[in-house]
C-alpha cells in the first residue's frame, strides 16, 4: 500500500474532496416480467430482464 512522504495540509486535502461529485444513474425505462413498466439503471436493465431482480 502507498504510503505519503509528507503530511498533506488542510486546505489542499479539502480541496481535493471539494471537487469530487456524485453523478445520478442514468435511469432506463424497463417492462418487467409481470408486466410493469420500471426505471432502473443503466448497468441493471439486463438483470431486470433476466428477472433476476
Amino acid at each position: 500500500m502507498a504510503v505519503p512522504k509528507r503530511r498533506t495540509s488542510r486546505s489542499n486535502t479539502r480541496h481535493r474532496r471539494a471537487r469530487w461529485k456524485t453523478v445520478a444513474p442514468d435511469l432506463v425505462p424497463v417492462r418487467a416480467l409481470d408486466g410493469r413498466e420500471l426505471l432502473v439503471p443503466r448497468r441493471l436493465v439486463a438483470a431486470y430482464r433476466r428477472g433476476l431482480l
